[in-house]
């Protein structure tokens, strides 16, 4: 099994027709996801790579079953974009644009929450279930299938983490990019609440970093609620306060978001921590060699 997305998941892409759109719908098909619509306006009628291009999201739904959106979409439209999405029926969107104003993304959020959906993103390189659905711009040769669930804040270490699990034979049922911006769609105990019901997940592994405080979240969520066992490796052993890390979430405040809080979160949760993302694969390995 999975979270989010799957084999028989329809997906609709907006800005399908842009640079970046275009080469990964390129690669997302030969991954053999299902890209059932795109839409740029103005270039409705068209075809892309096979796909039928749309002008607005309506007019794709009524052609077609999609079950989700993937948008490449500039950060100026996103939240019109995301819109459209929301009032044509969909109800996963995953935003891979960054840049996004935080106000803008709370916004979308909120239309999100309020209709029920989930938004994955923004800022994220996107779901794969390997062999099964790739959404975003996740390089599928780093992954592969089977049990391990992997949620992540970098794009970047979620590919590390998961290519080092592979090449252990430890494959993937699910890899999620959170998203890297300081406010994001969905809470990572929303996902680690996903794979903990997913009953082919038998562990999962948190790729998390400084700022905000979503890491201390899930460990009170895996010290109270969580039964799936569960990995931690937080990045940013050397950030510097007030700094931001390369994302516009890894910031360290003044008392609060470093590695050694959220560490200190993990351990006295009793979740496995791994010191490097090299670390993980041993992490995991013990863990499911230990009875439960």
């Amino acid at each position: 099994m999975s979270i989010l997305v799957d084999g028989d998941t329809r997906v609709l892409v907006q800005g399908i027709t842009g640079r970046v759109g275009r080469v990964q719908t390129q690669y997302m098909l030969a991954e053999g996801t299902q890209i059932v619509a795109g839409v740029t306006p103005g270039k409705g009628g068209t075809l892309e790579q096979g796909v039928p291009v749309f002008d607005h999201v309506a007019d794709a739904m009524a052609d077609v079953d999609a079950d989700m959106s993937l948008l490449f979409v500039p950060p100026a439209v996103a939240e019109a974009a995301a819109t459209e999405a929301i009032e044509a029926g969909l109800r996963l969107l995953v935003l891979i644009t960054e840049g996004i104003p935080v106000h803008t993304t709370m916004r979308i959020r909120a239309r999100v929450e309020a209709a029920g959906a989930r938004l994955i993103g923004p800022a994220t390189p996107g779901v794969i279930t390997p062999e099964g659905c790739k959404v975003g711009i996740m390089p599928a040769r780093f992954f592969q299938s089977g049990p391990i669930g992997v949620v992540s804040r970098s794009g970047t270490l979620s590919y590390e983490v998961s290519a080092q699990l592979s090449a252990a034979g430890l494959g993937q049922s699910t890899v999620v990019g959170l998203g890297a911006d300081a406010v994001v769609g969905t809470d990572v105990v929303d996902l680690l609440r996903l794979f903990d019901a997913d009953t082919e997940t038998e562990a999962v592994v948190l790729v998390g970093e400084v700022g905000g405080n979503q890491e201390e979240r899930a460990a009170r969520f895996a010290a109270h609620e969580m039964h799936t066992p569960l990995v931690a490796y937080v990045a940013g052993q050397c950030a510097v306060t007030g700094v931001p890390m390369g994302h516009a979430g890894a910031l360290v405040r003044e008392g609060s978001g470093t590695v050694t809080d959220k560490i200190n979160a993990f351990e006295t949760a009793g979740v496995q921590v791994a010191r490097s993302p090299g670390c993980v694969v041993e992490a995991v390995q013990s863990l499911m060699s230990s009875p439960t």
